[in-house]
């Protein structure tokens, strides 16, 4: 019969294999920088140029499948509310080089 410990290492390494170890470490990585946010002082608007790096950070992170890491990116800086949001990007024509 297996024991406890030995349950503890299959356990984990079965959720690291499936990336849900990686999801929940993110995630509470995300809830806790929330819960440290002063939320009575605004974050300063982003500028246009700041703002499309923050996108092509993210891009790079989704296209790389680093989804865990971006959507830290997401709750820190690009889910900012009011002006300053990636929904305020107009998307630009793709490369037809680019799509491959």
């Amino acid at each position: 019969m297996a024991t406890v410990t030995e349950l503890k290492a299959v356990l984990k390494d079965t959720l690291e294999k499936r990336g849900v170890l990686g999801h929940l470490r993110a995630r509470i990585r995300a809830e806790v920088f929330n819960a440290l946010d002063d939320e009575s002082e605004p974050p300063p608007p982003l500028s246009h140029e700041n703002l499309l790096i923050n996108e092509l950070i993210r891009e790079y992170l989704e296209f790389n499948k680093y989804k865990y890491t971006a959507s830290v990116l997401m709750a820190d800086g690009l889910g900012r509310k009011g002006k300053g949001t990636s929904a305020d990007i107009e998307e630009p024509p793709v490369s037809p080089a680019v799509k491959r």
